[in-house]
């Protein structure tokens, strides 16, 4: 996500610059049917256009409000599992009898977070890492899951054979927490862990499960299809008709100003609607980059750098001695 200070006013106007060309291609092209082809039925009554704005303003302003609902309740989803984690550690470090198995047992959880990130960035179809704008502008980050490999990952927390069973499955993530469960039961069995340790960390492996199953709903279930394309042709129409009803406000003041804008007051619709529909088009775009949380955009959710925060705390908790310090990103933009 962008953890700047913000947006400067250049990013936003060549991030939504595309849209921008079409409005001011669209208007010209209309003002001058109305203006030098004398098209005058062209325009349409202002008050018709006010209706229609209102409308679109209320139903992107609805879109708008529930894809924040998703991002804010990822954000909520990640800060429950950092929380998971740490306390997850803290149990292992507690009730385990053998240094080695408390390791093997944080270790296992890293990979379990490397597992479930990586599930978060596999593309959708509804997901718009592809567009255009978005694909320009991956030019100042980079996306970790998309620069090393699961498999590679997973070296430095699992076992060989683990690691096979893990990129076996579908659902890998689920698979680590599996492997989690039968860890557990095999140093219940060997006494290494008292039967009320062992129901209090099979207790938080529960709870690691919930947490995954709602990062895995908000990944998998999009912001309903139907809302999402009716907020797309209603700002359509209404950047389509806003020049139309301009024209119409405008008109008439052609015959009572003087000087060099006499009869020539209608060409000041092509600016005022291409500022008024560049609003709407750009406030559909930003909702729609940041409905999916986790695709890989600059708006997500920084996942890839709470799990590395994650395991510089399980780290430090085991006192290894070669944690390494945190570094401060080079981009404002970090995932």
């Amino acid at each position: 996500m962008h953890a700047g200070r913000s947006y400067s006013f250049t990013e936003f106007l060549l991030w939504t610059r595309r849209p921008l060309y079409a409005l001011i291609l669209l208007d010209v092209t209309l003002v001058a049917l109305y203006q030098l082809g004398g098209l005058h039925w062209l325009a349409v009554p202002w008050n018709v256009i006010f209706m229609l704005g209102t409308s679109v303003a209320l139903i992107a302003g609805f879109k708008n409000t529930q894809t924040y609902n998703r991002l804010w309740e990822a954000q909520q989803v990640w800060a429950s599992i950092t929380a998971a984690s740490r306390a997850w550690g803290t149990m292992c470090r507690d009730h385990v009898g053998h240094p080695g198995q408390t390791r093997r047992l944080v270790y296992r959880h890293l990979g379990w977070l490397t597992a479930l990130r990586y599930q978060m960035r596999e593309s959708r179809p509804w997901e718009t890492q592809q567009q255009l704008p978005n694909v320009e502008y991956r030019k100042h980050y980079q996306v970790p899951e998309k620069v090393r490999t699961l498999d590679v990952e997973l070296i430095k927390y699992v076992s060989p054979e683990e690691r096979s069973r893990i990129l076996g499955v579908s659902s890998k993530a689920t698979e680590v927490l599996s492997l989690q469960g039968e860890a557990l039961r095999a140093l219940l069995d060997d006494g290494l862990l008292p039967p009320a340790s062992f129901a209090e960390l099979q207790r938080a492996l529960r709870d690691l499960h919930e947490q995954q199953a709602r990062s895995e709903r908000l990944k998998n279930y999009p912001y309903p299809r139907q809302y999402a394309v009716i907020n797309v042709i209603f700002v359509r129409i209404l950047c389509l008709l806003l020049p139309l009803g301009m024209i119409d406000l405008l008109a008439p003041m052609n015959d009572t100003v003087g000087g060099a804008m006499a009869g020539h007051m209608v060409w000041l619709a092509i600016p005022l609607s291409v500022l008024v529909s560049w609003m709407y088009a750009a406030l559909d775009q930003v909702g729609e980059s940041s409905a999916n949380p986790f695709e890989g955009g600059a708006n997500d959710i920084p996942i890839s750098q709470l799990c590395g925060t994650i395991e510089r705390d399980l780290r430090q908790l085991l006192d290894e001695r070669d944690v390494p310090e945190q570094q401060e990103p080079a981009s404002p933009i970090v995932l």
